[in-house]
């Protein structure tokens, strides 16, 4: 069978593969992006960008609001869940309302999108040859570089796969032994009547974080849509978490009972990452690299600085793409996504569940310090 040969192969068509595509078509190397969705579909992710990624990409937020859901954060409501009695207990759901503050800023910090949208615009937008629908099923290399399923060529093979990525897997990661963040997460459109009904509001997303800091739950507006989930960092009590979690959404914030079940998914924070991030001809973005951000596990802001970092470092290799020629990715990432130095940011793992609830009930007494840990430093990475 004849291949078609490109300047270099991507597999995985979210942030991280498309950004890097868009990147390097428009440096003039011709790129296919082979992913096995067909496009666009749907993505298990709770959905928000900074500012930035649209500067980075540059995507005027008027234009891709225009004809998408783009809905603007203002404020966030911050909580900490109460700790949950059994589940056969006659008050299983005694203590979960939490308390809560308030948190708002006088511009819009971050956006909630809809991954259906934001991906599949991002993957037109590329201009890359567009392979979906497509499972790879083989990788090799020969004299002639990277081969895929014996059908697409390149010297250069950039993973952007997710945490499964089959490029990943051919540098030694190994999924189902590392340490992830288990979420479960949903996202459905409400008809008008039941948002009559609900208290959330557009501007300003919910995040409850649980009662031992091992994770945190969410709800979030996006016009329409509403999209709930809860993470942590271990699979411990996951189920019963989320079922009181939703308990307290129908009863405190008015959210109705929802018919569809919530998806799984899984991801590897960047904190926890072992996985080799770079080999001669070869180099991993986004999840396929477990860069998720350690405080919030967001990933989309990674990916897309990931899979443009890895298309500069692609054009300046000026095609001799050995490991000291891509090494600078290393030095890159590094300074993009450094290693926690902070105390703070490094404590948590090892105190006792009851200090973690004990500090967190402190934190969220203190709307200004949650500010500046949980939002600007945690989720908005703001520093």
């Amino acid at each position: 069978m004849t291949s078609q040969s490109f300047d270099a192969l991507i597999v995985g068509g979210g942030p991280a593969g498309t950004a890097c595509a868009w990147a390097l078509q428009r440096a003039g190397l011709r790129t296919a992006v082979i992913d096995q969705a067909n496009f666009p579909r749907d993505k298990v992710c709770a959905g928000w960008i900074t500012p930035s990624v649209l500067r980075d990409l540059e995507i005027s937020p008027q234009d891709y609001g225009h004809e998408h859901v783009l809905q603007p954060f203002t404020q966030f409501r911050l909580g900490l869940l109460g700790k949950e009695k059994a589940a056969n207990s006659n008050a299983a759901h005694a203590k979960v309302q939490p308390r809560t503050s308030v948190v708002r800023y006088p511009e819009t910090v971050s956006y909630g999108i809809r991954r259906r949208e934001f991906d599949n615009y991002l993957l037109q937008r590329s201009k890359a040859t567009l392979i979906t629908g497509e499972h790879v099923q083989d990788i090799h290399r020969d004299s002639g570089g990277w081969l895929i399923n014996a059908r697409w060529r390149a010297p250069m093979l950039v993973g952007a796969g997710g945490h499964t990525c089959p490029v990943a897997r051919i540098l030694g990661a190994r999924p189902g032994d590392e340490s992830v963040v288990i979420a479960r997460e949903l996202e459905v459109r409400l008809s008008d009547a039941a948002w009559k009904n609900c208290r959330l509001q557009g501007e300003r997303p919910e995040l409850y974080f649980c009662h031992d800091l091992a994770g945190y739950a969410w709800s979030i507006r996006k016009g329409d849509y509403l999209n709930i989930g809860l993470g942590r960092t271990d699979r411990h009590g996951l189920a019963t978490h989320v079922d009181h979690f939703l308990h307290f959404l129908r009863e405190q914030r008015g959210v109705p009972k929802l018919a569809e079940p919530m998806h799984g998914h899984a991801y590897l924070l960047s904190s926890q990452s072992r996985r080799t991030r770079m080999a001669n001809g070869v180099l991993p973005a986004g999840d396929a690299a477990g860069l998720a951000y350690p405080q919030s596990g967001e990933g989309i802001r990674p990916a897309v600085t990931s899979g443009l970092l890895a298309a500069q470092i692609i054009v300046e290799a000026r095609r001799d793409y050995r490991p000291q020629r891509l090494a600078p990715y290393l030095e890159r990432l590094d300074a993009s996504f450094p290693a926690p130095t902070k105390l703070s940011d490094r404590v948590g793992a090892i105190l006792p569940e009851w200090l973690r609830g004990l500090l967190g009930r402190q934190l969220f007494r203190l709307p200004q310090l949650a500010r500046r840990i949980v939002l600007d430093h945690g989720f908005l990475q703001a520093h």
